[in-house]
Protein backbone atom coordinates (compact mmCIF):
# COMPACT_ATOMS: atom_id res chain seq x y z
CA UNK A 1 0.00 0.00 0.00
CA UNK A 2 1.80 3.48 -0.24
CA UNK A 3 3.25 5.22 2.55
CA UNK A 4 3.25 9.01 1.32
CA UNK A 5 2.77 11.30 -1.75
CA UNK A 6 6.25 11.18 -3.71
CA UNK A 7 5.33 14.13 -4.99
CA UNK A 8 2.57 16.81 -7.18
CA UNK A 9 2.69 17.59 -11.22
CA UNK A 10 0.87 20.81 -12.01
CA UNK A 11 0.63 21.72 -14.91
CA UNK A 12 1.58 25.42 -16.15
CA UNK A 13 1.84 27.42 -19.64
CA UNK A 14 5.19 29.44 -18.82
CA UNK A 15 8.05 27.24 -16.76
CA UNK A 16 9.76 30.34 -15.91
CA UNK A 17 7.02 32.97 -14.82
CA UNK A 18 5.28 30.21 -12.35
CA UNK A 19 8.46 29.01 -10.92
CA UNK A 20 9.36 31.88 -9.53
CA UNK A 21 5.85 32.54 -8.13
CA UNK A 22 6.40 29.01 -6.68
CA UNK A 23 10.17 30.04 -5.15
CA UNK A 24 9.70 33.87 -4.71
CA UNK A 25 5.87 34.08 -3.34
CA UNK A 26 5.46 30.80 -2.08
CA UNK A 27 8.58 30.36 -0.61
CA UNK A 28 9.34 26.81 -1.77
CA UNK A 29 12.95 25.44 -2.28
CA UNK A 30 14.30 24.52 -5.98
CA UNK A 31 16.03 21.84 -6.40
CA UNK A 32 17.52 19.96 -9.41
CA UNK A 33 15.41 18.91 -12.03
CA UNK A 34 15.31 15.39 -14.23
CA UNK A 35 15.90 16.70 -18.01
CA UNK A 36 13.75 14.95 -20.00
CA UNK A 37 12.45 16.54 -23.39
CA UNK A 38 9.92 19.00 -21.97
CA UNK A 39 10.06 21.73 -19.79
CA UNK A 40 10.44 21.03 -15.84
CA UNK A 41 11.32 22.66 -12.30
CA UNK A 42 10.63 20.51 -9.46
CA UNK A 43 10.85 21.84 -5.69
CA UNK A 44 11.05 20.40 -2.46
CA UNK A 45 9.18 20.40 1.16
CA UNK A 46 10.60 20.76 3.96
CA UNK A 47 9.54 16.85 4.25
CA UNK A 48 11.17 15.82 1.17
CA UNK A 49 7.76 15.82 -0.72
CA UNK A 50 8.08 17.29 -3.69
CA UNK A 51 6.09 19.65 -6.41
CA UNK A 52 6.66 19.15 -9.80
CA UNK A 53 6.26 22.28 -12.54
CA UNK A 54 5.68 20.97 -15.90
CA UNK A 55 5.01 23.16 -18.93
CA UNK A 56 2.26 22.16 -21.31
CA UNK A 57 -0.94 23.58 -22.99
CA UNK A 58 -3.20 22.03 -20.35
CA UNK A 59 -6.60 22.64 -19.92
CA UNK A 60 -7.22 23.80 -16.15
CA UNK A 61 -9.34 22.66 -13.36
CA UNK A 62 -11.73 25.12 -11.88
CA UNK A 63 -12.07 23.73 -8.56
CA UNK A 64 -9.06 21.04 -8.23
CA UNK A 65 -6.59 22.36 -6.35
CA UNK A 66 -3.24 21.52 -4.45
CA UNK A 67 -3.11 23.08 -0.71
CA UNK A 68 -0.42 23.82 1.40
CA UNK A 69 0.11 24.68 4.87
CA UNK A 70 1.57 28.24 5.59
CA UNK A 71 4.01 28.76 8.69
CA UNK A 72 3.20 32.20 8.93
CA UNK A 73 -0.71 32.81 7.07
CA UNK A 74 -1.55 35.79 8.01
CA UNK A 75 1.65 37.44 5.86
CA UNK A 76 0.82 34.95 3.18
CA UNK A 77 -2.62 36.95 2.95
CA UNK A 78 -1.44 40.45 2.95
CA UNK A 79 0.97 39.47 0.27
CA UNK A 80 -1.21 37.49 -2.23
CA UNK A 81 -4.11 40.05 -1.50
CA UNK A 82 -2.04 43.08 -2.60
CA UNK A 83 -1.11 40.87 -5.72
CA UNK A 84 -4.74 40.12 -5.87
CA UNK A 85 -4.74 36.63 -6.70
CA UNK A 86 -7.38 35.53 -3.89
CA UNK A 87 -9.99 33.60 -5.62
CA UNK A 88 -13.33 33.62 -3.85
CA UNK A 89 -14.85 32.01 -6.63
CA UNK A 90 -14.41 28.37 -6.85
CA UNK A 91 -14.91 27.37 -2.86
CA UNK A 92 -15.86 30.79 -1.40
CA UNK A 93 -14.53 33.42 1.27
CA UNK A 94 -11.87 33.46 3.40
CA UNK A 95 -12.38 31.89 6.33
CA UNK A 96 -11.27 29.98 9.50
CA UNK A 97 -12.30 26.05 10.25
CA UNK A 98 -12.44 24.11 12.82
CA UNK A 99 -9.37 24.54 15.61
CA UNK A 100 -9.09 27.46 14.45
CA UNK A 101 -7.25 26.77 11.04
CA UNK A 102 -7.37 29.69 8.09
CA UNK A 103 -8.26 28.95 4.70
CA UNK A 104 -7.73 30.70 1.46
CA UNK A 105 -7.43 30.19 -2.18
CA UNK A 106 -5.43 31.82 -5.00
CA UNK A 107 -4.41 31.02 -8.72
CA UNK A 108 -0.94 30.66 -9.72
CA UNK A 109 0.81 32.66 -13.01
CA UNK A 110 -0.86 29.66 -14.67
CA UNK A 111 -4.26 29.33 -13.37
CA UNK A 112 -3.84 26.59 -10.70
CA UNK A 113 -5.76 27.13 -7.74
CA UNK A 114 -4.17 26.88 -4.50
CA UNK A 115 -5.13 26.10 -1.09
CA UNK A 116 -3.51 28.06 1.51
CA UNK A 117 -4.09 26.56 5.11
CA UNK A 118 -2.91 27.91 8.55
CA UNK A 119 -1.43 25.62 11.48
CA UNK A 120 -4.01 24.23 14.20
CA UNK A 121 -1.18 25.89 16.65
CA UNK A 122 -1.03 29.30 15.18
CA UNK A 123 -4.41 30.00 15.87
CA UNK A 124 -4.10 32.68 18.21
CA UNK A 125 -1.06 34.36 15.64
CA UNK A 126 -3.49 35.50 12.95
CA UNK A 127 -3.42 38.95 12.41
CA UNK A 128 -6.79 40.16 13.93
CA UNK A 129 -7.53 43.03 11.08
CA UNK A 130 -7.92 39.77 8.88
CA UNK A 131 -10.81 39.07 10.81
CA UNK A 132 -12.56 42.59 9.46
CA UNK A 133 -11.27 42.30 5.71
CA UNK A 134 -14.08 42.25 3.16
CA UNK A 135 -12.77 39.08 1.88
CA UNK A 136 -13.08 37.35 5.06
CA UNK A 137 -16.67 36.04 6.32
CA UNK A 138 -16.89 33.77 8.98
CA UNK A 139 -18.17 30.37 8.35
CA UNK A 140 -21.11 30.26 11.18
CA UNK A 141 -22.72 33.10 8.26
CA UNK A 142 -22.82 30.28 5.30
CA UNK A 143 -25.72 28.52 4.95
CA UNK A 144 -25.16 24.87 6.73
CA UNK A 145 -25.32 23.29 3.43
CA UNK A 146 -22.86 24.91 1.99
CA UNK A 147 -19.90 24.64 4.38
CA UNK A 148 -19.66 21.42 2.88
CA UNK A 149 -20.43 19.41 -0.60
CA UNK A 150 -23.81 19.66 -0.86
CA UNK A 151 -25.19 20.43 -4.25
CA UNK A 152 -26.71 16.99 -4.34
CA UNK A 153 -29.35 15.46 -1.83
CA UNK A 154 -27.42 12.53 -0.92
CA UNK A 155 -23.45 12.09 -1.56
CA UNK A 156 -22.73 9.55 -4.63
CA UNK A 157 -20.28 6.74 -3.53
CA UNK A 158 -17.79 5.59 -5.74
CA UNK A 159 -18.45 3.25 -8.65
CA UNK A 160 -17.07 0.79 -10.82
CA UNK A 161 -18.32 0.48 -14.49
CA UNK A 162 -19.55 -3.42 -14.03
CA UNK A 163 -19.82 -5.88 -10.97
CA UNK A 164 -17.38 -8.73 -10.90
CA UNK A 165 -13.56 -9.49 -10.87
CA UNK A 166 -13.25 -8.21 -14.05
CA UNK A 167 -14.91 -5.02 -13.28
CA UNK A 168 -13.16 -1.99 -15.22
CA UNK A 169 -12.69 1.34 -12.92
CA UNK A 170 -14.76 4.11 -14.85
CA UNK A 171 -12.23 7.08 -15.36
CA UNK A 172 -12.50 10.27 -17.91
CA UNK A 173 -10.98 9.84 -21.70
CA UNK A 174 -7.63 11.02 -20.78
CA UNK A 175 -6.54 14.57 -22.52
CA UNK A 176 -4.11 14.18 -25.47
CA UNK A 177 -0.19 13.66 -25.40
CA UNK A 178 0.66 15.47 -28.72
CA UNK A 179 0.20 19.09 -27.55
CA UNK A 180 2.87 21.28 -28.50
CA UNK A 181 5.10 22.56 -25.67
CA UNK A 182 4.23 26.21 -25.09
CA UNK A 183 6.64 28.36 -27.15
CA UNK A 184 10.39 26.70 -27.79
CA UNK A 185 11.70 23.35 -28.04
CA UNK A 186 14.76 21.42 -26.68
CA UNK A 187 13.49 22.34 -23.55
CA UNK A 188 15.74 21.67 -20.07
CA UNK A 189 14.77 21.83 -16.19
CA UNK A 190 14.40 25.24 -14.85
CA UNK A 191 17.18 26.54 -13.08
CA UNK A 192 18.58 30.14 -11.71
CA UNK A 193 21.69 32.01 -12.86
CA UNK A 194 24.38 33.00 -10.32
CA UNK A 195 23.33 35.46 -7.29
CA UNK A 196 20.41 36.12 -5.36
CA UNK A 197 18.91 38.50 -7.14
CA UNK A 198 19.48 37.45 -10.71
CA UNK A 199 17.05 36.45 -13.40
CA UNK A 200 15.47 33.00 -14.41
CA UNK A 201 17.16 31.21 -16.83
CA UNK A 202 17.24 27.95 -18.69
Amino acid sequence: MPTTINHVTLIVDQLETAAKWYEEIVGLQSVPAFVFDYPTAFFMFPNGQQLHLSEWEDARSFRGHLCLTIDDWSGMFHRVKALGIIDLEPWGNVRQLQKGVMQMFVRDPAGNLIEFVSRPEDADKIDPAIFEDELYRKASTFPAATIFVATRPKTQPYTRANDGPTARITTRTPLPQSGAIAGRSGAGPYRRSAGPRSGISR
